[in-house]
């Protein structure tokens, strides 16, 4: 999936990857995609709780279970309004 800008939050945990991605879509365009990777388990339920209450869509979620440590990745659109 494309995307304009890619968040590492690997090895943070909750609330830092939720708090990151919000400091990173402040800084990119309306409409644009972030990649955001993470490892914390908690972050699945937490970045779909902050795209229903901030109004950023979440395109797509996934699980890589190739890496050392579970990764789940996210693509979130900023929202245009």
């Amino acid at each position: 999936m494309e995307f304009q800008t890619e968040l590492d939050a690997r090895g943070l945990k909750c609330p830092l990857p939720i708090l990151r991605c919000k400091k990173a879509l402040a800084e990119v365009d309306a409409g644009n995609v972030l990649k955001v990777i993470a490892t914390d388990p908690g972050s699945v339920k937490d970045f779909q709780a902050f795209c229903k209450q901030t109004g950023h869509e979440m395109l797509a979620m996934a699980e890589n279970t190739d890496a050392p440590q579970k990764e789940f990745i996210f693509h979130i659109r900023k929202r245009t309004n």
